[in-house]
């Protein structure tokens, strides 16, 4: 893994990251354990885990900062870690709301047509 390469993100708040490959890793499988406990059949496990895992496999297989920036396409290394942490986050948001269970009551007849 490669030493820093910079001194600044160059965006307001966001400080350079000395270990990113380490944060994104413990990050990632944060994520994967959190979407165990959720259905196997429901479809926020399902794709998220994918995305997730094809994230944790290319942090793995590539050890130099900048090309993982490129393979990844999600800006700096600093961002993707973000993104990442806000995942985590809504993932247990989401295994709070119980998405996959029935709704309720039965929604409004039109609520999905537009216009009205």
């Amino acid at each position: 893994m490669a030493g820093v390469l910079k001194k600044t993100t160059g965006l307001v708040g966001l400080a350079v990251c000395d270990t990113p490959h380490d944060r994104l890793t413990i990050l990632y499988k944060k994520i994967l354990d959190v979407l165990e406990l959720f259905p196997k059949n429901a479809a926020y496990r399902k794709y998220t885990e994918q995305i997730t895992n094809e994230k944790l496999n290319m942090v793995k297989a590539e050890p130099d900062v900048k090309k993982l920036e490129d393979k990844l396409q999600g800006g700096q290394l600093e961002e993707v870690i973000l993104q990442a942490e806000k995942e985590l986050s809504l993932a247990r948001k989401m295994l709070e709301w119980k998405p996959w269970e029935p709704l309720v009551e039965e929604p409004p007849a039109n609520q999905w047509k537009w216009p009205i």
